[in-house]
């Protein structure tokens, strides 16, 4: 029991100190940029990389999850007390509310969030973010302030596109199939509409993509060691930014959708 105590008071203090560090970590990343030619440059190149390059796995998987939503919602929906075009509107729901904001970014974790850890814990074992510093740049600034900000403002395309591909992939089953008739299908997308619901999705990829981005930055920046310290570092950086996606998607959805 005494153990137990010992242990559990270590790992408090321990993520405490990291949370300190995570938070004097950003007061170095949020500065005015040494200079801001090289600042959109790198912003434009980070968008790029980050972003427009995520487009194709999002089409992917929105394509096939908004499918599969469909085809679960058309077997289990069977009472005849429930209108046909309900199996348009969950899947909407399910699209909008939850898997284009808050699955699409855990996706989006295991690419973006290992790339942007990988690539500066890379930069930190092969002395080049120290090369910067002697040179007199704010390292922490001039490296990841454009992949938090480029990634920022580039996820709620990525949202919108998921909600997108994922409608279209349910009216693939409507149309290929006959699980469903695309009249109804088309009926229920429609039916009952919220625009708040977009507009909350939206706000959340926000959030989720600058923790994403920021826990990624931090855990490569702080690497110490080698390759394989670089690949801890990057399973790491994804683990625990997964977990406190999952966390504020609770917070978020108590304070905009009560």
């Amino acid at each position: 029991m005494a153990g137990n105590n010992v242990y559990s008071i270590f790992m408090l203090v321990s993520s405490i100190k990291s949370f300190g560090r995570y938070c004097v970590f950003l007061t170095q990343v949020f500065r005015k940029p040494d200079k801001w030619k090289e600042f959109f440059k790198n912003l434009v190149f980070e968008i790029s990389k980050l972003g427009v390059d995520s487009i194709p796995l999002v089409i992917i998987i929105s394509l096939f999850i908004g499918a599969v939503i469909c085809i679960q919602m058309t077997i289990n929906i069977t009472s005849p007390m429930i209108p046909a075009y309900s199996t348009g509107m969950a899947t909407r729901e399910i699209l909008v509310l939850e898997f284009s904001s808050t699955m699409m970014c855990l996706i989006l974790a295991g690419k973006v969030g290992s790339n942007i850890a990988s690539e500066i814990g890379t930069m930190r074992v092969t002395e080049q973010i120290d090369a910067l510093e002697i040179m007199g740049l704010n390292s922490a600034n001039f490296i990841i302030f454009p992949k938090i900000i480029g990634f920022v403002l580039f996820v709620p395309v990525l949202c919108v596109l998921s909600m997108f591909m994922g409608l279209v992939g349910g009216a693939f089953i409507a149309k290929f199939t006959t699980m469903i008739s695309m009249e109804n299908y088309i009926y229920g997308i429609q039916s009952f509409f919220a625009p708040w619901n977009v507009y909350y999705s939206i706000i959340k990829t926000v959030v989720f993509a600058f923790i994403i981005t920021s826990i990624a930055a931090y855990y490569g920046y702080y690497v110490k060691g080698g390759a394989l310290e670089v690949g801890k570092a990057s399973t790491n950086a994804v683990v625990s930014s997964s977990i406190i996606i999952l966390l504020a998607d609770v917070i978020l959805t108590k304070l905009l959708l009560q």
